[in-house]
């Protein structure tokens, strides 16, 4: 069949959902309720559904109260079990994948139970949607004249007791549906290599003769990809090597700090569609272009709460429905889901940028923020200031971490800043003035803190060697996939193991 046709055919598939997602948008609250109790009409005869009487919930507050909040160290014995072969403990139909999560800061993997529901109704319905919103915004898009380069699937998987572990997007792609398949580069195969550095070169092999129309993959390590495949052709923008290049999808790690390089290496006119997407399910699609939040997706089998920051660490933290959220505001997710998770702490922070639609952006996690002297530094307001910084300087960078200089003495505290330059600045305390101010424009509590030195001293910057954050994640066996440094830290652990690693 002619590759124009078949571009057509896809194009029509896709949109017929956009009238479903008209309905969730119109109808919000609705649609989440009767998700809600769906969710407890399924589970009410497994293990958790006995124990807290799924039958008898009648109204969110009876959810609410009965059913406790819990992060994963709450419920890693029912899910050892789970991984073990029992069945209908969370979830009735059969768990037969887990996502080992890839968190760089973790010692210790969590398993997150992928339900055939939460595969095929919140992950792949997901990434139609992503495709539906974006041809629905680009009537003349051409994406099926030719491929995606899909970057993921870090580690193969691994099986044990009759079920199978690995990186979430290994067991994406390893399920995934024929027509994602052949409209996919590379091969499944080079896709779950294990080894990053021999996976990359296969990559390149394979996919720089073929017509690729979009990419999608996490910033940081797709940079990394992008960055080789333009020395191998002796190029300085994809734009020559694929022409028909229109679309990077991209999750996993917040863009900011990275978009400059890109708008420098891809086509002029290429869009950029954000994702967020997560072991724990799919939650949110960029659904315009050009903009920079995104479109809570209500109907995955994903029922949403919200814990305010401001009391998270509180004996009584404070929890809202969606109908209760207010815009601006930095909140924890809460969600229950169609894979058996039960009011469950995520770890992200976001903040509402719009209530009709719900639309989010991305601030943080919950354990990644700098408030030692009580600045409630964001990962956002780092990221934010720093692009600013490289913005005004020239400057480009390939990664950094930040942690707290304690008070010693008389001495007053000051944040640590190491980063790993692209393109170093001329001038280095120009920039990191201006890095600090623009922390202070963002952040209330940091201007505060550092008016006249009151508490902190100005930032301090180290300049990372070459490599330093890839050599350290590769020690950690940490390369490709949703790998990622740990941006901002409370401590002084992560920061001394790069520091240590900087002076060889």
């Amino acid at each position: 069949m002619p590759l124009p046709i078949v571009n057509s055919i896809a194009n029509w598939f896709l949109k017929k959902r956009i009238h479903q997602v008209e309905l969730f948008l119109k109808y919000p609250n609705e649609v989440q309720e009767e998700l809600l109790f769906n969710l407890l009409k399924k589970a009410k005869n497994t293990e958790i559904g006995k124990l807290y009487d799924f039958k008898s919930i009648s109204n969110y507050k009876e959810f609410s109260e009965r059913i406790p909040i819990v992060n994963y160290e709450l419920i890693e014995s029912l899910i050892t079990r789970s991984r073990k072969g029992e069945h209908n403990i969370f979830w009735p139909t059969t768990i037969n994948w887990f996502a080992k999560s890839s968190g760089t800061t973790n010692a210790k993997s969590k398993f997150i139970p992928v339900s055939s529901e939460s595969l095929e109704d919140c992950h792949y319905a997901g990434s139609k949607d992503l495709l539906c919103l974006y041809l629905n915004n680009n009537e003349n898009a051409q994406l099926f004249t030719g491929k995606g380069l899909r970057l993921g699937g870090s580690k193969k998987l691994y099986e044990e007791n009759g079920t199978v572990f690995g990186d979430l997007s290994a067991i994406l792609i390893d399920n995934m549906p024929f027509w994602a398949e052949i409209s996919s580069t590379p091969s499944s195969t080079i896709s779950l290599m294990s080894d990053w550095e021999t996976k990359m070169n296969a990559i390149i092999s394979e996919t720089i003769h073929e017509n690729v129309t979009s990419l999608a993959g996490v910033p940081s390590w797709m940079l990394v990809l992008l960055n080789e495949i333009l020395d191998s052709q002796n190029s300085s923008n994809l734009g020559e090597i694929w022409q028909n290049l229109e679309v990077y999808f991209h999750g996993g790690v917040s863009f900011t700090p990275y978009k400059d390089q890109y708008k420098k290496i891809l086509p002029e006119n290429c869009k950029y569609y954000e994702i967020y997407n997560a072991s724990e399910g799919f939650f949110a699609i960029q659904d315009q272009n050009s903009s920079n939040d995104l479109l809570l997706m209500l109907d995955y089998g994903i029922f949403y709460e919200f814990m305010d920051m401001e009391t998270y660490h509180s004996n009584t933290p404070k929890v809202y429905r969606l109908d209760e959220v207010e815009l601006h505001k930095n909140y924890a997710i809460i969600i229950t889901t169609n894979a058996g998770l039960w009011r469950y702490k995520v770890g992200d922070t976001v903040r509402f940028t719009s209530l009709n639609p719900f639309r989010i952006k991305i601030s943080g996690r919950t354990k990644h923020f700098i408030n030692v002297f009580g600045e409630e530094l964001m990962i956002e307001n780092a990221e934010q200031a720093l692009r600013i910084a490289c913005s005004k300087t020239n400057a480009d960078i390939v990664d950094f971490s930040v942690a707290p200089i304690f008070m010693e003495g008389k001495n007053k505290g000051a944040h640590e800043w190491l980063i790993e330059f692209k393109n170093k600045p001329s001038n280095l305390q120009e920039f990191s003035t201006i890095l600090d101010q623009e922390l202070q424009n963002v952040n209330s509590d940091y201007e505060a803190k550092r008016a006249n030195n009151i508490t902190l001293n100005p930032l301090q910057i180290i300049i990372a060697r070459s490599n330093l954050f890839y050599d350290w994640l590769k020690a950690k066996e940490k390369l490709g996939g949703q790998h990622k440094i740990p941006r901002l830290s409370n401590n002084r652990n992560y920061i001394e193991e790069l520091l240590l690693l900087n002076t060889f």
